[in-house]
């Protein structure tokens, strides 16, 4: 499966033009290493967004079905909620077990990892449902335009920002209204998405182009309006991971009209590792230490 070439022509992972597989730079757009150590064309098979968008839907699925089987017994099979009816729900403890982030976690029990765990978590089946159908229409849009390791990149840190955001205001601000204040726990993939929303928002602005801002505005919109509508949504994480998205494509490194390098390859493998070592940490911590 991941047989490595070591000559012949393959497609450049920044500019997709052919250059040979031994080539320290890329003539067309002077990406370094095009050939990726002989395994560009075994990454490429993944597809535009190299098995990122697979990692997250799988992902987000598997610690879904193991916060259900942590605690079978308090699983809410089909139940009222603040938000309408909670469908197959795992429990509290088991979101926490497995990182749901938060001011409580963060700032209660130090739990300050749960950042990048809280966006891997869900309520219930319509809530992963939902964020998984968005997700899966958005990614590969940001792929085509950022590159498959920014659209990691750009994904996470904007998850990072909305659990940062909701969980700072609910454990420091006192009196704002209650649909700004915050999560004492939180859970969901959705201020991640909209931080693709706001990363393709900026592309549109940098770019002039009407179409991409009108698609990405009206759902951006969408679903923050929803949060206001209804209780139990997470309005500062969904703002936290907007403005995280649309912010981090200003760094140079993440502006649309550079090539993705190998070095943004690395970062994203590093901020995944350290995601799926975040979730080990946080299911050690809640059974042993704390």
């Amino acid at each position: 499966m991941f047989k490595r070439q070591t000559s012949g022509p393959i497609s450049c992972p920044s500019c997709r033009q052919l250059v040979d597989v031994k080539a320290p730079r890329c003539p067309h757009c002077d990406r370094k290493n095009p050939g990726m150590w002989g395994y560009a064309r075994t990454l490429q098979r993944f597809g535009a967004d190299l098995g990122f968008i697979e990692i997250v839907t799988w992902g987000c699925l598997t610690v879904y079905v193991l916060t259900l089987l942590a605690d079978v017994n308090g699983v809410t099979a089909w139940g009222g909620g603040g938000a309408g009816t909670s469908l197959l729900a795992p429990s509290g403890g088991a979101t926490f077990l497995f990182g749901a982030t938060g001011a409580v976690p963060i700032f209660t029990f130090n739990r300050w990892w749960t950042v990048l765990t809280g966006p891997w978590l869900h309520g219930d089946l319509l809530h992963i449902g939902f964020n998984i159908a968005i997700f899966r229409y958005f990614a590969p849009i940001v792929a085509r335009i950022y590159g498959a390791s920014r659209l990691a990149i750009i994904y996470i840190i904007a998850g990072i920002c909305g659990c940062l955001l909701t969980s700072v205001v609910r454990n420091f601000t006192l009196g704002m209204p209650e649909f700004l204040q915050g999560a004492s726990f939180a859970v969901g993939a959705s201020g991640a998405i909209l931080g693709l929303l706001g990363a393709l928002v900026a592309y549109a602005q940098q770019e002039n182009d009407s179409s991409v801002l009108q698609t990405a505005g009206i759902y951006a919109l969408f679903i923050i309006i929803f949060g206001f509508l209804f209780p139990r949504t997470d309005n500062l994480g969904h703002l936290g991971g907007f403005l995280g998205g649309y912010l981090a494509t200003k760094l140079p490194s993440l502006n649309s009209r550079d090539r993705s390098g190998q070095n943004h390859l690395f970062i994203a493998i590093a901020l995944l590792f350290a995601t799926f070592l975040s979730l080990i940490v946080s299911v050690i911590h809640a059974l042993f230490i704390n």
